[in-house]
């Protein structure tokens, strides 16, 4: 089974990570694989290790994120991480590693659930061709497949179970209400 999370909502990485939370209680092997993020201070690092559920990053991470980590920072929301990720300078080897990792995990059959992250971005700027995200979706057919980013190419749809399109309709941000730690991420 393939999924897709996306939109312009929140909670595409949350929902992914629920799945995997059902699949690692029913004693299946997950792996959750971040295209273009890296040494962030999201909740889900620190959760999923907590369980020892691998979540590997192929991103560059901000320059604070370990006093974020820790409560000292807050993030200003400059960008500059994103910046780098989508710098095709950097970003088109870090998603060749992805890919490499990921295939190689999946022809080991390591695992029974692989969860591809952000994988949308990687699509949309070019990075990572449709051909080799069908390849690798059909390297495995056992394998519960979860894609999240926003704007999925609409062309993948064909080849997925489950659609989901999460939208905003209303969010404390909107009355100035600032990212909470544990909550938004």
């Amino acid at each position: 089974m393939i999924t897709v999370y996306t939109g312009q909502g929140k909670g595409k990485t949350t929902s992914a990570i629920g799945e995997a939370l059902l699949a690692y209680t029913e004693g299946k092997r997950v792996l959750m694989v971040q295209f273009l993020k890296g040494s962030t201070y999201s909740g889900e690092l620190t959760g999923l290790y907590r369980l020892g559920v691998p979540l590997i990053q192929f991103g560059v991470g901000c320059r604070w994120a370990g006093m974020i980590r820790t409560g000292l920072k807050h993030c200003t929301g400059c960008g500059e991480c994103f910046r780098q990720n989508r710098d095709p300078e950097i970003a088109l080897d870090l998603v060749n590693q992805a890919y490499n990792f990921v295939l190689g995990e999946v022809r080991a059959k390591s695992y029974d659930v692989i969860i591809l992250d952000e994988v949308s971005h990687a699509l949309n700027r070019g990075f990572l061709s449709l051909d080799l995200v069908q390849e690798l979706l059909s390297t495995n057919t056992s394998l519960e497949w979860i894609l999240t980013g926003r704007g999925m190419p609409e062309f993948l749809e064909s080849l997925v179970d489950n659609w989901w399109d999460l939208n905003l309709l209303k969010h404390p941000f909107a009355k100035g209400v600032s990212s909470r730690r544990g909550i938004e991420y």
